[in-house]
């Protein structure tokens, strides 16, 4: 079977959905690899490189000939109409925003998989690209924070005087927000953390931070993922950490709630108390943003204090974070061609690809198949009636059933809500 990885086309997207070492375990396998030309330059993967470890360099994509399509971004709508149907997709499909491409996948009966909805049990946690994803936008959010802020991260004494650390705010610690807790430790920070799960303030310790409890009632979801709260539960998280956002001298938000946009944690007021040069930076920018004001890929001064107010230029620097982990695209593909990797061959037997929907990580990550929209909250979301149980017995193409875990799609992060 064929098995192609097309360049990315988005704007800003550097990733690549396999690398040269990863081939090798794909053709070991019986699969022929075929890459686009260009896919990897942005992950240090040159075309010399995918021939060398056997794969066939092609120029364009011959969409009848494809029958795995493994990608990182969703696909183009011009690109799924090149599919034939039964062709097996995988890769990040972020279903809850492209609709359109759902519909597409379902009226093509292409079957598609989804990276979001690999189940979060010990035995997929090598095809987690959520987690391998977030750890990286997780340390490129405080190295962000550290170029703008106009200090030192960590204590210095000198013959001049001792000058103190920075102290670091991380709303959420999800894989992101551990990430940045133990980033910006590193960097000498004191950091201090907050997140509505209370399993959270033994992971925030052992990263080497301080856990804020705010005595809230607890709000978590299945899977380990933060649920949606109340507006009044909100107003009262957002007046309680006031004062530490007040007394950060960097704030970094990583919170994410399954399918929905993030959670609105900080406030335009909140950000008018803080410090004159503080830094605040949002990971969540492109699905709604944590903080009041953010712009994915846009820094923002936000006036603070009577000062900032009347000159314009001094205040809060509110960094919306956009394409995180393809800002560090070589070790970034590097974990997500594993994980595509590891999910494509749990389903390939003897150089075919065949899904066994018996298999919960095979049918829980699986989006489309059949013509059938298999992932129930998307298959509503759309319109489409919920996915029953299928027949084991279709002649052209293998069957699915819905995931029974996932009520959305994960966003890289989660955590505070």
């Amino acid at each position: 079977m064929k098995v192609v990885v097309p360049a990315e086309i988005i704007p800003g997207e550097r990733r690549v959905a396999t690398l040269p070492d990863v081939v090798p375990l794909l053709t070991r396998a019986g699969l022929e690899v075929a890459v686009q030309t260009g896919a990897g330059e942005h992950a240090l993967a040159t075309d010399a490189a995918y021939a060398a470890a056997g794969a066939s360099v092609v120029q364009a994509l011959e969409g009848a000939s494809v029958d795995v399509l493994l990608h990182v971004r969703p696909l183009h709508p011009a690109l799924v109409e090149k599919l034939r149907p039964g062709a097996i997709t995988i890769g990040l499909c972020s279903p809850a925003s492209e609709a359109d491409t759902v519909k597409l996948l379902r009226d093509g009966r292409i079957t598609s998989f989804a990276m979001e909805l690999v189940p979060r049990i010990s035995r997929a946690q090598s095809m987690d690209a959520l987690t391998s994803q977030a750890l990286v936008a997780g340390y490129r959010c405080v190295l962000e924070a550290a170029m703008r802020l106009p200090r030192f991260f960590p204590l210095f004494m000198t013959a001049a005087g001792t000058v103190p650390p920075a102290k670091v705010l991380v709303l959420g610690a999800g894989v992101a927000g551990l990430q940045a807790i133990a980033t910006a430790k590193r960097l000498g920070g004191i950091v201090s953390a907050y997140d509505v799960r209370a399993a959270s303030a033994d992971e925030v310790k052992s990263m080497g931070g301080s856990f804020i409890d705010l005595g809230l009632d607890v709000v978590e979801g299945t899977g380990g993922y933060a649920r949606e709260m109340t507006q009044d539960r909100a107003k009262r998280q957002q007046d309680a950490l006031a004062p530490y956002l007040h007394e950060a001298d960097v704030v970094i938000t990583t919170a994410a709630i399954p399918g929905r946009p993030a959670p609105r944690l900080v406030t335009s007021a909140m950000l008018a108390g803080m410090k004159p040069g503080s830094v605040v930076v949002d990971l969540a920018a492109e699905t709604g943003g944590n903080v009041e004001g953010s712009l994915p890929g846009v820094d923002v001064v936000v006036p603070v204090g009577d000062g900032g107010a009347a000159s314009g230029t001094v205040g809060v620097t509110l960094v919306g974070m956009k394409d995180a982990a393809s800002t560090m695209p070589v070790d970034a593909s590097r974990l997500y061609a594993r994980n595509v990797a590891n999910l494509l061959l749990l389903m390939t037997k003897e150089g075919e690809v065949v899904p066994d929907f018996d298999d919960e990580v095979v049918a829980g990550t699986c989006l489309t198949h059949a013509g059938v929209v298999r992932h129930a909250p998307t298959a509503e979301a759309i319109g489409d009636p919920a996915p029953g149980p299928v027949s084991p017995a279709a002649p052209s193409e293998p069957d699915g059933t819905a995931s029974s875990g996932d009520t959305g799609t994960p966003t890289p992060g989660g955590g505070a809500a």
